[in-house]
């Protein structure tokens, strides 16, 4: 099967200092979930961020290539404008980050801000933008979703917070989904409902995943494929049942 995403011999490094991601390459197909794997500092959410080109602005890709199958073929994400890159990011590929409540505002409400992808992408307007996030919301398992659009961040519970932002990330309807460790903050039973909820929307969506953690459990329920790395070098790779 071809892949969907392709990351070739991806160099990342700050200064001067020697790379902190080291010649990665890994693969997801459309429908298949890749844990990328390994302890805190070895790279995964790196190599991700550089696949999204959000790095911070001091890291340097020195080399490498980050290949996206489309309907017009594969094209390399590093040679993308901006302008392009910004219609990837959240149209092709969407990301969920480790923290919801530092990545959603604190001064807008949950709607307004899951609507502003909509409304950035151009994919529904109006009523057709609302009525498709009130969908999103009753997707990811909220029972009020009148109440949850009108809520601020805050409002809401750790757990809520994170079905907010898959709701924010599934919205625009994403080949790939990248999921940055999104259940670390969450107690047992809220992380076993947020991994069965992303779990399930994949299987009825059919879209490809990366779920960066460190957690073998959640990779052995979770993955089809393992990449792990350490000090930002991929150890070991292949399907989910050899590597584990």
């Amino acid at each position: 099967m071809t892949a969907l995403l392709k990351v070739e011999g991806l160099s990342i490094g700050f200064g001067k200092a020697p790379p902190v991601v080291d010649n990665v390459n890994f693969s997801v197909a459309p429908g298949e979930t890749l844990a990328l794997v390994g302890e805190s500092g070895s790279g995964k959410t790196l190599s991700c961020r550089a696949a999204l080109r959000i790095l911070p602005a001091v890291a340097q890709v020195r080399s490498g290539a980050v290949i996206l199958d489309g309907p017009d073929g594969p094209c390399d994400l590093m040679g993308l404008t901006e302008r392009q890159m910004c219609y990837v990011r959240g149209n092709r590929v969407s990301m969920i980050f480790q923290e919801p409540m530092r990545s959603l505002s604190p001064l807008h409400r949950i709607g307004n801000q899951v609507i502003e992808v909509l409304r950035l992408h151009g994919t529904a307007k109006g009523q057709g933008a609302r009525k498709r996030v009130m969908e999103t919301f009753e997707r990811v398992g909220f029972k009020d979703p009148e109440r949850i659009y009108g809520s601020y961040p805050f409002e809401l519970s750790g757990g809520m917070r994170q079905r907010a932002m898959i709701a924010m990330a599934i919205v625009g309807k994403p080949d790939l989904l990248i999921a940055d460790e999104p259940t670390t903050a969450l107690d047992v039973t809220t992380q076993a409902q947020v991994l069965g909820l992303i779990k399930e929307i994949q299987r009825d969506t059919g879209m490809a995943m990366i779920l960066v953690t460190h957690d073998l459990g959640v990779v052995a329920n979770m993955a089809d494929t393992v990449t792990v790395l350490n000090r930002g070098r991929v150890m070991e790779a292949g399907p989910a049942p050899l590597v584990l």
